[in-house]
């Protein structure tokens, strides 16, 4: 079904992962048009090319707010107008509380937190009325991972934007909403929490015998929860935060 035909979307980190996947989606139900935005041009060059030519790749960095200016600026040389905006770019690593440092607390907010506020009040003024809103969340902020402590209160705050930002955009019809994926196979396990081949395998097996799905998660799967709450069957869905973990942190 084409319910994203003639729709113009942004997805900050859409190089890889959940981000890169739910650009795929969007594409393949008819959008119109995807910006796809990331820090790393050769990487994004790579997603571009795999997604075709409805998607327009921008280098820009949430955490910096003059890159956030130019995104903005971009977007309105080409006479677009966005649809659906995912708020999506994030970083993820550990951090051992008694031994944190301002600037790691600042590497990490300033991208998940403040990176997340400023480029929906950057490109709110592009946001149609009637449009939707998703932030990309996570299930760490209700379960309180060790050595995660960063991470997980950045993602507390973002679900507490979805709710906010619902009651704020009310007058423009604009839904927020947040996706909070479990444990998903993406580069950030890899390349921002450091997990080798054998710690992937320990966190699939545990998962097996924990989550009553059994495995770990696709990002197709998750951008077809983000595809939902951008879609309009989930016209009645307003600031809640939807949870695509298989059931592990739900039993």
């Amino acid at each position: 079904m084409q319910q994203f035909e003639q729709k113009t979307a942004l997805i900050t980190g859409a190089s890889s992962g959940i981000g890169l996947a739910t650009a795929q989606a969007l594409l393949a139900q008819g959008a119109r048009r995807v910006y796809i935005t990331g820090r790393d041009q050769a990487k994004l060059a790579a997603a571009q090319a795999q997604l075709g030519e409805r998607a327009i790749a921008l280098v820009a960095d949430s955490s910096d707010i003059a890159s956030l200016a130019a995104l903005h600026g971009e977007i309105v040389q080409r006479g677009d107008r966005l649809d659906f905006l995912f708020a999506n770019a994030g970083i993820a690593f550990y951090n051992e509380f008694g031994d944190t440092t301002p600037a790691t607390f600042d590497r990490l907010f300033d991208t998940n937190v403040k990176g997340v506020f400023f480029t929906v009040q950057t490109l709110l003024p592009l946001i149609n009325d009637g449009g939707a809103i998703v932030l990309n969340a996570s299930i760490a902020a209700n379960l309180g991972m060790p050595n995660l402590s960063l991470y997980n209160a950045s993602k507390a705050a973002v679900r507490s934007f979805a709710r906010s930002w619902a009651s704020d955009l009310k007058p423009r019809r604009i839904r927020v909403n947040a996706v909070s994926p479990g444990m998903t196979r993406t580069p950030i396990l890899e390349n921002g929490l450091g997990l080798d081949e054998a710690k992937l395998e320990g966190v699939t097996q545990m998962l097996g015998e924990t989550a009553p799905a059994g495995r770990m998660g696709e990002t197709g799967e998750i951008a077809a929860a983000v595809l939902f709450l951008a879609s309009p069957a989930s016209s009645y869905v307003n600031g809640v935060e939807l949870v695509v973990d298989g059931g592990y942190s739900q039993v």
